[in-house]
């Protein structure tokens, strides 16, 4: 038996968005399999909770929780299509619980996405097109275990950044793609590509508030008039 919880309450606490958390009933015999993880699905489509939940209800290593115990479990698995403000905000929630270690499954994760979610606490990612069972309880297991999990793709992505980073710090003063955060290069790049501030937020998957205030430092900290200024200075020095 499932049991489904939506619109739990109004306070600050909850992402803006109503999200499902679903588990299993059966809580009785859980203190003769401490060994098992115990796990809370949150999606905020039913049809992805149920996928999910379906494919790992009948696993001995996992123990699907109850909406109420929710908060406590060790592992929160987010199920969602791509990360926007209503997401970020119930991944930054899950990050600021200490009883529970969050997993990602998710469709699409745009350009500056990785950084996002690294953003928000989450160090373990499943693309939805390759969530079969084993790679589900994969992305459990590694994530109530604090290791991380990544595409292989999104894996370069986040060693070229780190080695942006560590350029940076050894030598501050060189102009190189490390003057620009990740995010900021993106954004800029799908500028000289002629994409709009709608255009870049759905690219994104930020708010277009957040693309403006993105590309607004941009210009600001490097003293340029505007967007398309902004470009050009990338351009010529090789940040993009």
């Amino acid at each position: 038996m499932l049991h489904v919880e939506e619109n739990r309450s109004a306070s600050s606490d909850t992402a803006p968005r109503d999200f499902v958390r679903a588990g299993s009933a059966l809580r009785s015999s859980r203190s003769e399999r401490p060994t098992r993880m115990t796990l809370a699905v949150y999606a905020a489509d039913p049809v992805l909770r149920v996928g999910v939940v379906q494919q790992l209800r009948h696993r001995p290593e996992i123990d699907l929780v109850d909406a109420d115990d929710a908060d406590s479990a060790q592992v929160s698995l987010v199920v969602v299509d791509t990360v926007d403000d209503d997401v970020a905000a119930l991944l930054n929630r899950l990050r600021h619980n200490s009883a529970t270690r969050t997993g990602l499954v998710i469709g699409t994760l745009g350009a500056g996405g990785l950084q996002r979610v690294i953003e928000c606490g989450v160090a373990a990612v499943l693309r939805r097109a390759e969530a079969d069972q084993d790679q589900l309880l994969r992305l459990v297991l590694a994530t109530g275990n604090g290791e991380g999990m990544l595409p292989g793709d999104l894996l370069g992505e986040l060693l070229n950044h780190v080695g942006s980073l560590q350029r940076s710090a050894l030598d501050p003063g060189a102009l190189s793609l490390s003057t620009l955060t990740t995010r900021e290069a993106d954004m800029l790049r799908l500028v000289s590509e002629g994409l709009d501030t709608a255009e870049i937020a759905r690219k994104t998957s930020y708010s277009e508030r957040t693309v403006k205030n993105v590309l607004h430092e941009v210009i600001t900290r490097l003293q340029l008039r505007n967007r398309a200024h902004a470009v050009g200075y990338a351009l010529r020095n090789g940040l993009i």
